[in-house]
Parts: structure tokens; C-alpha cells; sequence
């Protein structure tokens, strides 16, 4: 099992590719809050109700200085569907290697339909300006977590 992430740990540094082929790294965001999702596979139904919920609420989080950024294990032409289908507009990122999904501790053993089997664990993480861990949410359901999230942050 993979190590999970507290608050107040340094936030694992990483550069990604998005679905429009732009680099992404954490280091680019340093001195801004981030919302960091990862979740299990662009265009099923739990991964688009969570992702059109961020994008429902992007403008409230961004009115406080927050970027959202969703990773999957999805290869980029995939998010870019994903992304153009729900009209998403925050950045879908793609580690096909799972190696920032194990540096976050959201890779490994979990429970669908009874069966233990090894997969994305839906998690969600806010990085404060200075690249801490602010937040650790493992295994968070789709449906209700953005709202939950909204809550934590202070954000209406």
C-alpha cells in the first residue's frame, strides 16, 4: 500500500500533460491554492457527474484564488474528448504511468462490487500557496464530494 498524504506534508511535485498537450506542473502554481482530483476513468458516470460538479462551481473557486486540476490515467486524446463532450474548462491531466497517482497514495487496493482489485482511488487534495498539503480526501464518492468540498473551503 501507498503512503497517504497529511496535512502539512510537502505536496508531491509533478509535470503532466493536459488534454490540450500543454505541460502542467505543480511548480507553475506555487504562491495559488490548488484543488488536485484525481479520479478513475474520463467519460464514465461517476467521473463526468465529479468532473461537470467542479466545472458547475469553477467559478466560485476561482473567485478565490483556487485552480482546479483533474488527473486520470486517461492518455490525452481521451481527456480532450471528456473535455470537449462536458464542456469542461479547468485542466484534465494525464499520468498514464501512475506515477504522481502513487506519489499521492491514490493507486492501490480498493473495493468494487465486493472484489478487492487494484485501481485509482478517487481522492482529492488542496495544496496551499506554499505546495503543503491544506487538505486529504481518500475515497471520496462522486456525487455530493464538490459540494462537501465547497464546504471545507469556505467557498459559496
Amino acid at each position: 500500500m501507498t503512503q497517504r498524504l497529511e496535512p502539512g506534508d510537502a505536496a508531491p511535485g509533478f509535470t503532466l500533460t493536459s488534454a490540450d498537450g500543454d505541460d502542467v506542473s505543480l511548480d507553475s502554481l506555487h504562491g495559488k491554492r490548488v484543488v488536485l482530483y484525481f479520479y478513475p476513468a474520463a467519460m464514465t458516470p461517476g467521473c463526468t457527474k465529479q468532473a461537470c460538479d467542479f466545472r458547475d462551481n469553477l467559478g466560485a473557486l476561482t473567485e478565490k484564488g483556487i485552480t482546479v486540476l483533474g488527473v486520470s490515467k486517461d492518455k490525452p486524446a481521451k481527456l480532450r474528448q471528456f473535455a470537449e463532450r462536458d464542456a469542461l474548462t479547468f485542466p484534465l491531466l494525464s499520468d498514464e504511468d501512475l506515477e504522481v497517482h502513487k506519489a499521492y497514495g491514490v493507486y492501490g487496493e480498493k473495493q468494487n462490487y465486493g472484489k478487492t482489485i487494484m485501481g485509482v482511488i478517487r481522492s482529492t487534495f488542496v495544496i496551499d500557496p506554499d505546495g503543503k498539503i491544506e487538505k486529504a480526501f481518500y475515497n471520496v464518492r462522486a456525487t455530493g464530494h464538490v459540494a462537501r468540498l465547497l464546504k471545507e473551503l469556505g467557498v459559496s
